[in-house]
C-alpha cells in the first residue's frame, strides 16, 4: 500500500513539473511531499524488493510500438512493392504462349483439326449441294454437317479467316443408300472447311447472392466463337446427278370438240 502511495505522489510531481504554466509549478513546489515521505522509494527500486515489478512483467504482454514518423512510409513502399508484384505476375500470366510449328500442329490435332493454308482466288472450294452428311468432333462438340453448312465452334486458336481447314475426327458418315459408323472415327474421312470469322457471343450475365450475408455479385460473359463454312465431305461415295440431254418440252393439250346439236 505504502509503495502504491509513493508510486502516487512521484506521478503528481512529475506531471506537475513538466507542466508550462509558472503559478501551477510554484503551487506543485509548495505542495510537493517532503524528501522523508519519498524514502520507501529506494526499497521500491533496489534490487531486492523488485520482485513486485517482476511479477507484473511477467504477465504483462510485450508491445513493440512503432512511433518513428517513417513507419508510415515504410508502410507505403511495401504496399507498393505488393502491387508492383502483383502486376508483374498479372502481366505474366496474361502474356500469351508461343507455340512453334509442331507443338501447334499437334494441339491443333488434338482438338481435331489442321491448317492446310490460306484460301486462294483460283481454289474453286465451294460446291453444290450434295445429299450427303457427316458427324465431326471439334474439341468435345459434336454437330452433323453437310455440304454448304454454317457452325460455330470454341475459338480455334491456330487459325486466321480465310484459312482452309481439314476436320479429320469424323464419326458417322451417311448418304441416301449407306450409312458408315466409326470405332471411334471413320478411316479414310475428312471434312473440308473454310474459316469465315472469328466472333463473340451474346453476353451471358452471372449473378451470385449469399442471402443474409450482404453478397451479390454481377458479372457478364461472352464467349469466343470462330464460324466455320462447310466445303466437302469425303470418305463416301456420293450418288450422281443424271443430266437429260434431251430438253424437256411442254405438253400442248388439245381442244376438246363439242357436239353441236341441229
Amino acid at each position: 500500500m505504502a509503495q502504491k502511495r509513493c508510486l502516487h505522489n512521484l506521478t503528481r510531481c512529475a506531471v506537475y513539473l513538466f507542466s508550462s504554466d509558472s503559478a501551477s509549478l510554484h503551487h506543485s513546489l509548495k505542495a510537493m511531499p517532503p524528501l522523508s515521505n519519498l524514502a520507501p522509494l529506494r526499497s521500491l527500486f533496489s534490487y531486492k524488493s523488485s520482485s513486485a515489478f517482476t511479477d507484473v512483467a511477467r504477465f504483462t504482454p510485450c508491445t513493440h510500438r512503432h512511433l518513428s514518423s517513417k513507419s508510415g512510409d515504410d508502410e507505403e513502399n511495401e504496399d507498393i512493392e505488393m502491387m508492383s508484384s502483383d502486376g508483374e505476375e498479372g502481366e505474366g500470366e496474361g502474356e500469351e504462349r508461343e507455340y512453334s510449328a509442331e507443338e501447334a500442329a499437334a494441339e491443333a490435332a488434338a482438338i481435331g483439326y489442321k491448317v492446310v493454308g490460306p484460301l486462294k482466288k483460283t481454289d474453286q472450294a465451294f460446291k453444290r449441294y450434295e445429299p450427303v452428311f457427316a458427324v465431326v468432333q471439334i474439341g468435345s462438340h459434336q454437330f452433323k454437317v453437310s455440304n454448304g453448312d454454317c457452325i460455330f465452334t470454341e475459338r480455334l486458336k491456330f487459325c486466321d479467316i480465310n484459312d482452309k481447314l481439314i476436320l479429320n475426327k469424323v464419326l458417322l458418315l451417311g448418304s441416301a443408300t449407306k450409312t458408315i459408323v466409326g470405332r471411334p472415327t471413320v478411316p479414310d474421312a475428312v471434312v473440308h472447311a473454310v474459316v469465315e470469322e472469328h466472333a463473340l457471343d451474346a453476353k451471358v450475365i452471372i449473378f451470385k447472392k449469399k442471402r443474409r450475408k450482404n453478397y451479390r455479385r454481377t458479372k457478364g460473359h461472352r464467349q469466343e466463337l470462330t464460324q466455320l463454312r462447310i466445303t466437302d465431305i469425303q470418305g463416301i461415295q456420293k450418288p450422281e446427278f443424271k443430266v437429260d440431254s434431251k430438253p424437256k418440252t411442254r405438253a400442248v393439250k388439245k381442244p376438246e370438240k363439242v357436239a353441236v346439236a341441229t
